[in-house]
């Protein structure tokens, strides 16, 4: 396990950096998806819906790379590799889905979100934690 250190904890809980997630497809091809970002001091938290092609290759594969850039300084970064450790369905992904709308999208209503979709709360522990241009 590596670390998430001072700068990448600060990084990660800035309101307009999203993170690169990588993913593997089955044939090994990496896939990325631009998403929200959040962590627990430990583990990188990511938010999705089921059925999405993330959520299906994490499923199965559950090494990961993100990288989540500095807006306000895009030459300071944090990649972080790692492997998911856990998926949370139902009423406590919701929650934590709202936590990120809030981060990221203050004020929302989300009552006009899609009330139907199952979301993944996914923890990732970091293996590798890198910060560039501190």
């Amino acid at each position: 396990m590596a670390e998430l250190n001072t700068t990448a904890r600060r990084i990660i809980e800035a309101p307009n950096n999203l993170a690169d997630l990588v993913t593997l497809m089955p044939d090994g091809s990496p896939q990325v998806t631009p998403l929200w970002v959040d962590h627990d001091g430990a583990h990188v938290i990511v938010n999705t819906a089921q059925g999405r092609q993330k959520t299906r290759n994490m499923q199965r594969d559950p090494r990961v790379a993100l990288c989540i850039v500095n807006s306000d300084n895009t030459q300071n970064y944090v990649q972080v590799r790692g492997k998911v450790v856990e998926v949370v369905e139902g009423g406590p992904a919701w929650e934590h889905f709202k936590t990120l709308v809030a981060k990221y999208r203050p004020g929302d209503d989300l009552s006009q979100r899609q009330p139907d979709l199952s979301r993944v709360m996914v923890r990732i522990l970091p293996e590798h934690v890198q910060v560039y241009g501190e």
